[in-house]
């Protein structure tokens, strides 16, 4: 397997770890090493050097976001794709803050997870928005510092990236937007929350729980 990109695979679940290791060297990618927990996983990066770590984002003991956040802390800068059968609005931004790259749910498409881990070795972020049919009936209030207008899920996922420190040019390759269609939602956003500035933007909207 000469030139095969490197992977390392983290999942608690053996059966998840032995599908996914079978999924992705059908799609021609090289399994360096698997590891149970987040532990074992630094342990053996330090080690045994990678291209895209792939984990699991909960795992007992050490889970895939302290992972990350340990793997920064010691300077590896190694791209780290995190996945998750857990449709909650806070995991993107726990997995952005922490330093990973991607995040995907487990049901992804298997074209997908390849897909964002082949944009990941090239350097680039995929942060896939989860769904936000969860928290849509948040966007309605009834307080002084309510938003102007109603956001739409789109403008959430925008919202969430924004929480997570990325740039125009960053979310527009996250979320397969033209980088002027992100600076005109970024606009509307800061419009509907009546603030000048993003971090102000992403004070008020987690204030109001709208991400």
């Amino acid at each position: 397997m000469s030139g095969a990109l490197r992977i390392a695979l983290a999942d608690d679940q053996a059966l998840i770890r032995a599908g996914l290791r079978s999924l992705l060297q059908q799609q021609g990618l090289e399994i360096v090493f698997e590891a149970a927990d987040g532990n074992t996983l630094l342990q053996q990066l330090a080690g045994q050097p990678v291209q895209v770590v792939v984990s699991d984002i909960r795992m007992p003991g050490l889970d895939g976001i302290e992972a990350v956040c340990q793997l920064r802390a010691r300077g590896d800068t190694t791209p780290c794709l995190l996945l998750t059968t857990f449709d909650e609005a806070d995991l993107l931004l726990q997995a952005t803050a922490a330093g990973a790259q991607g995040f995907l749910l487990k049901d992804a498409d298997p074209a997908d997870l390849q897909a964002a881990i082949m944009q990941l070795a090239a350097g680039k972020t995929l942060l896939q928005p989860v769904s936000t049919d969860n928290v849509r009936q948040r966007y309605r209030y009834h307080a002084d510092g309510a938003p102007r207008a109603l956001f739409s899920a789109k403008e959430v996922a925008v919202l969430r990236l924004m929480a997570g420190g990325y740039s125009n040019r960053e979310i527009a390759g996250s979320l397969f937007l033209a980088e002027g269609t992100v600076k005109n939602y970024v606009s509307v956003i800061l419009d509907k929350l009546d603030t000048r500035d993003r971090t102000r933007a992403v004070l008020k909207a987690i204030t109001l729980q709208v991400i």
